[in-house]
């Protein structure tokens, strides 16, 4: 038997069960593959022998050759270290965007060329365009559900070898389709959150790695007014969480995190969500990545999203 010519990232879910019906029916020779990135498949809310089964079941429903590939040891120490990394240095890290940057877009993308496959798809909601000489990553049609953010890291090589067959769709047809089809996977509910931590209590999980230290929360003018279990464990523009109860003096509005400092291990907060303290006039970015090519021009007008589902 040939190889297949594309292999399809298979999650169990139902995103990755349509892309892979989408490029059958369309005549394409594919292969599906499941990727296990984390050993504590047990772990609560963390059903990767469920996924597993799911995805395999769709291969079936489709024909298609199944894989399974465990990147656990990958996911350890290019994706989950770093995440650790940046906890400990007072910052709030997103392990998809590295994950899909080590790991679904460079060791999958590595694995699927070693069966022989010219490329690799996935049921993100987003899409790739060849224009001017350049791959370009452009958002999904559904802008609810676009994931271009999470893939903003790739570079040319990996968006060359990618296709996303459901990002010109909204969801809602995704669903339709997959229900038309009998998919296995078409009323399955849709994975929210970070798998290696399911629905562990948060703190619990990344104190397991992190030892958390109780310390002071200090409003910007040096005032304790309260306590924090742990300066990890705070995300700057937090609202929720503090328990910071009425504070002498001080008006009944809410309180925000602004500030770490680390060293010290005390929270910096302030009240208002107009506090001047939470706006910004300037951001500063140590790993700026140009998808196409780092512009000419000294200086060039753009807009960012800091934050997933957040306006630019």
């Amino acid at each position: 038997m040939s190889p297949a010519r594309i292999i399809v990232g298979m999650s169990g879910g139902v995103d990755s069960s349509v892309t892979a019906l989408l490029l059958k029916a369309a005549g394409e020779d594919i292969a599906g593959l499941f990727m296990q990135n984390w050993d504590e498949d047990d772990s609560p809310g963390c059903r990767a022998g469920d996924d597993r089964r799911d995805a395999l079941a769709v291969c079936g429903r489709l024909a298609i050759p199944f894989h399974a590939r465990n990147f656990a040891s990958q996911y350890w120490s290019d994706v989950f270290e770093h995440f650790l990394a940046e906890y400990r240095a007072g910052r709030t890290p997103n392990p998809d965007v590295l994950c899909n940057r080590e790991i679904k877009f460079k060791t999958f993308l590595d694995d699927a060329r070693n069966l022989g496959a010219e490329k690799i798809a996935t049921g993100h909601y987003a899409r790739v365009e060849h224009r001017d000489g350049a791959w370009r990553l452009l958002r999904g049609v559904d802008g609810d559900k676009d994931q271009s953010y999470f893939l903003h890291q790739l570079g040319q090589h990996q968006l060359a070898a990618t296709l996303f067959p459901i990002g010109h769709l909204p969801k809602a047809e995704v669903r339709r389709i997959a229900l038309e089809a009998a998919l296995p996977t078409a009323i399955k509910k849709d994975s929210t959150g970070i798998c290696f931590i399911g629905e562990r209590d948060f703190r619990e999980f990344l104190g397991q790695y992190i030892p958390a230290r109780r310390g002071e929360i200090r409003s910007v003018d040096g005032t304790q007014v309260g306590e924090h279990d742990g300066v990890f464990f705070y995300t700057l523009g937090q609202r929720e969480g503090l328990n910071i109860g009425g504070v002498k003096g001080r008006p009944a509005a809410p309180w925000f995190v602004v500030g770490k400092d680390v060293p010290g291990n005390v929270l910096i907060v302030d009240q208002g969500g107009d506090s001047d303290w939470l706006q910004s006039t300037m951001l500063v970015s140590e790993l700026a990545h140009w998808v196409v090519a780092v512009p000419r021009e000294a200086s060039c007008r753009c807009t960012a999203m800091s934050r997933f589902r957040l306006h630019d």
